[in-house]
């Protein structure tokens, strides 16, 4: 082999390797922004000009969880301890609204608090992102919306070990929030499938569910009654200020709900943007 066919080999190694090779995180200072977006591909986080949320005057029938949320996140925000979060339940019942809301609410008592977005598809990424925020300045939130694992998935793990913190532990300036249809994180079948096929069922089982104890504060939350469902009508009535009645939308909210099958804060909301629409108003 020639100098010249040995220089281009080595080259052709070098790339292959740098391929390989782990993303470096890029430990910039953060731009100022109230919320991020983690870009796991270019190893920082994106920031958002608007995050889009409601208050929490206008989420109604959820009191005890708004409530547990607040105060742990208002904990974290002063620097105490506070518990990583799973709100899990019914879909459409105001998990993801609430994490914001909640966030929002503290912004505007003067904490200073930034919450980070990161994709279900990107939960590998999370040591990755928890290594990054430690070293910058201020307390964030680390938010997962609609996390769930299936079938073969072993993105988990990453998981697991992210919230168990290792050796160094969870670092002080982070929490970490997570919604989910699901209670154990993992589906059913998932699950009886780790029974089925492991040498020890009952520790395979156990290996799955642990994940959600990761979780200090577990929110349930549920389908909404009719009259639960008609609270969100008026709320919502009374905060778009929506130039109607309850009672004349009373009978139209219901006959939304039914059509669609379910009744929950979505479902509420949807038929505001109908309702806003027929009276000409402009809502976000």
């Amino acid at each position: 082999m020639t100098d010249s066919e040995m220089t281009k080999l080595l080259y052709r190694i070098a790339d292959a390797l740098d391929r390989m090779a782990p993303a470096t995180t890029n430990e910039a200072p953060l731009a100022d922004a109230e919320g991020y977006v983690w870009r796991p591909d270019q190893m920082q986080c994106a920031p958002v000009s608007h995050i889009s949320r409601l208050p929490l005057s206008a989420l109604c029938g959820i009191s005890p969880q708004l409530q547990q949320l607040y105060d742990n996140t208002k904990r974290f925000a002063e620097g105490k301890l506070a518990n990583n979060a799973l709100l899990w339940g019914a879909r459409g019942t105001g998990k993801s609204s609430l994490v914001k809301a909640v966030h929002g609410a503290l912004i505007a008592e003067g904490f200073s608090l930034k919450i980070v977005e990161i994709a279900r598809e990107d939960i590998a990424s999370l040591p990755e992102l928890m290594s990054y925020l430690a070293h910058q300045e201020g307390r964030f939130i680390i938010f997962c919306d609609d996390l769930a694992f299936e079938g073969a998935e072993t993105s988990y793990k990453a998981l697991k070990a992210a919230l168990e913190g290792g050796l160094t532990g969870r670092p002080s300036n982070i929490v970490f929030y997570a919604t989910s249809n699901r209670r154990h994180l993992m589906s059913r079948q998932m699950i009886d499938n780790e029974r089925s096929t492991a040498i020890n069922p009952s520790e395979a089982v156990e290996e799955k569910i642990s994940l959600s104890d990761r979780f200090g504060l577990w929110l349930g939350f549920h389908a909404l009654d009719q009259d639960q469902y008609l609270e969100i009508i008026a709320a919502y009535i009374a905060y778009y200020n929506i130039p109607t009645s309850f009672e004349d939308e009373r009978l139209p909210a219901l006959q939304w709900a039914m059509a669609r099958g379910n009744r929950s804060g979505r479902t509420a909301h949807q038929f505001i943007i109908d309702c806003a629409a027929r009276h000409n108003v402009m809502i976000s």
